[in-house]
């Protein structure tokens, strides 16, 4: 499938805008960073981020060797100037060998021309078996060498704890399974208002520098994702803007009226799109672009 590239404020939100126009999951995608927003002054990211991804593609094309294109042009296994090995009468070779292989004869009964001719059925399922096999191999290498959703989190609290600890602010650092494949990291403490900013600006600036650490190290390998919450203000958020759209919601569904809400980050829309998800009558829908992108909330259609 072609690449779709998309740019955010952050690279979690490109790739958010990027699976949105694919419609599969993260771990059905592959992505490719092009930019990434750097650290400014008091937190603030100067640049967009850039991403490119697509459809991760499910069965890699197989690798064919010299001897197979040599089959397919019609040549032999042994190569040019190679002479085959004697056969007996039950057609095994002086090793002792078996030789499913088949042999063209002249009248005379020699091999024509002393090469040895491979059906092109037996060659077919050769390369059909290599393709079998190299997909597993390749999923399981990567696999094996994945960061965990766990051990994301676990390196992005030793991250937390160690700024919080730079400034000399005390807190405990702790973790929560979301759902299958998402974690959050909390940071609980007092006097962590800094860290969080107006409007959780500062929150989001950490929360980059903790992914950039942990991409640096899982080397482009993750299984997983982990967020960042300091002193509950992401869970607070969470529940204001529920609660927001559910009234939202109500009155749309009264009024017949579509509804647009003010432009948000890529987490905010999926809270909303989540919370009508629950609710009859009503449904939503994603317009504009990022930074500007936002939801608009609207009557169902029977």
């Amino acid at each position: 499938m072609e690449w779709v590239e998309t740019t955010a404020a952050t690279v979690d939100d490109a790739k958010e805008q990027a699976l949105d126009e694919l419609g599969v999951d993260e771990q059905d995608a592959e992505f490719e960073i092009v930019d990434e927003p750097r650290p400014g002054l008091f937190g603030r990211m100067r640049g967009e981020a850039r991403v490119r991804a697509r459809v991760r593609p499910r069965t890699p094309r197989p690798k064919v060797d010299r001897r197979d294109r040599r089959r397919r042009r019609g040549g032999s296994d042994d190569g040019p100037g190679t002479t085959p090995a004697p056969r007996d009468d039950a057609g095994r070779g002086e090793a002792g060998r078996g030789d499913t292989a088949t042999t063209r004869k002249t009248p005379a009964g020699k091999a024509r021309g002393g090469r040895r001719s491979t059906s092109p059925a037996r060659t077919a399922s050769k390369r059909k078996a290599a393709a079998a096999t190299a997909a597993p191999k390749e999923e399981r290498a990567v696999s094996e060498n994945a960061m965990t959703a766990e051990d994301q989190a676990e390196r992005a609290g030793e991250f937390l704890g160690g700024l919080a600890e730079a400034f000399d602010l005390t807190g405990s650092v702790s973790t929560e399974q979301i759902i299958d494949d998402l974690i959050e990291v909390r940071l609980e403490g007092d006097e962590l208002g800094w860290m969080i900013g107006p409007k959780g600006a500062t929150l989001q600036s950490i929360y980059d520098l903790a992914k950039a650490v942990v991409q640096r190290e899982a080397d482009g390998h993750r299984s997983g994702r982990f967020r960042i919450d300091i002193g509950g203000y992401r869970a607070r958020r969470r529940e204001a803007l529920v609660r927001f759209v559910e009234q939202v919601a109500a009155d749309v569904r009264e009024s017949g009226s579509p509804r647009s809400l003010e432009p948000m980050g890529a987490s905010d829309r999926k809270t909303v799109h989540d919370t009508v998800n629950e609710i009859t009558g009503v449904a939503t829908r994603s317009e504009g672009e990022d930074p500007r992108r936002r939801v608009v909330i609207e009557p169902e259609d029977e």
